[in-house]
């Protein structure tokens, strides 16, 4: 079942409702043919109403535009636009069998019985939900129903995917196995989708793109990795895993240098004049004490399962958290070297 490929393009699209709130503000985003993009961020950040106005679900203020396919549709009611959607808790139709389910949109735009079947059985195969066909939705899995919603969604052919925080209503186990499952099933259906979430794993596991969300505003795009190794901002690097803060006096900050446990770190030139730096817990390296390392003590020592979490305590920086491989020796009370490669830093300010 082949797909059309479309670009989204939105155009100085904001939102302002009747109280003065300002939901979006303006905001220009592209999304590439068959790409899909996370709109990633906390509660009330906007990426759910920039959601809305891509669907039509919302009006956006006057002299916003959303095109799909280089066509104007800013003002076209969302059942004209070609979108197909599936929220948190899949909609489904409870008294409805999944082939039911699945061909609802057909049925309903009268296609024929004929031309419902072919389309139902072709995704039905392409989504693996078969023998299943005659299941109602209160007999399948969790990862079952949500291949249903996404069957259901892209029956009738939409231009562009939408999907709103999809795995929130999950536990936590059953969400890591269905997110995969998601990815999976969104490569093979090469359709232009966007999806909402405020879960940095599920859009780093499912998304090509990110687009990082904060007050009202998208403070930066990229691929996951690119975002969580060379954040352009402070509120990315902090929304996408955790950091720490490492602060330099005048003196240190004229050297361009560093102070962490007795030794003077160099840092390299882009960091010059930055009075603060961040570093991520991986990127800190424990080990013996050495000449050509700097000193902490082990504080508290969190075994995470698959890692350890050690809360350092510094002379000349507050406490440190650093990950460390699980089997690592450094207990509580320990003086360990510490150390880390000059590249790891981060800017704590916003780049031009």
């Amino acid at each position: 079942m082949n797909f059309e490929r479309t670009r989204v393009d939105v155009i100085d699209c904001a939102k302002t409702y009747a109280d003065g709130t300002r939901g979006l503000q303006p905001t220009t985003l592209a999304i590439e043919p068959g790409e899909v993009l996370a709109l990633l961020g906390p509660s009330g950040c906007g990426k759910t109403t920039l959601l809305r106005l891509i669907a039509g679900l919302e009006t956006p203020d006057a002299g916003s535009r959303i095109l799909f396919g280089g066509e104007d549709v800013t003002a076209l009611a969302i059942e004209r636009r070609g979108i197909g959607m599936v929220f948190q808790h899949y909609a489904l139709f409870p008294q409805m069998s999944v082939a039911a389910n699945i061909g609802y949109g057909l049925r309903i735009r009268g296609v024929s019985a004929d031309e419902q079947r072919k389309a139902v059985g072709e995704l039905i195969d392409l989504v693996r939900l078969n023998g299943l066909e005659n299941k109602r939705p209160a007999e399948l899995s969790g990862g079952q129903r949500q291949r249903v919603a996404l069957a259901r969604a892209v029956a009738v052919r939409p231009r562009v995917l939408l999907l709103d925080e999809p795995l929130t209503a999950l536990d936590a186990k059953l969400k890591e196995s269905l997110r995969d499952e998601l990815a999976e099933l969104l490569r093979r259906l090469h359709i232009t989708a966007i999806h909402v979430t405020h879960d940095q794993q599920e859009a780093l596991a499912i998304a090509d793109r990110l687009a990082v969300m904060q007050a009202g505003r998208i403070v930066q795009v990229g691929d996951g990795e690119t975002l969580y190794r060379r954040p352009g901002h402070p509120f990315v690097a902090a929304f996408l895993g955790r950091v720490n803060t490492l602060k330099r006096d005048n003196p240190a900050l004229l050297r361009n240098l560093l102070p962490l446990g007795g030794l003077l770190l160099e840092c390299p030139p882009a960091r010059a004049g930055q009075t603060a730096l961040l570093v991520r817990p991986e990127d800190i390296q424990i080990g013996p004490v050495h000449s050509g390392a700097g000193q902490a003590v082990v504080q508290r020592r969190s075994f995470l399962g698959d890692r350890l979490q050690l809360t350092l305590a510094l002379a000349d920086q507050a406490p440190l958290h650093a990950e460390v491989p699980r089997d690592h020796p450094a207990k509580v009370g320990d003086t360990v070297g510490i150390h880390i490669a000059p590249e790891r830093l981060m800017s704590c300010e916003e780049m031009a």
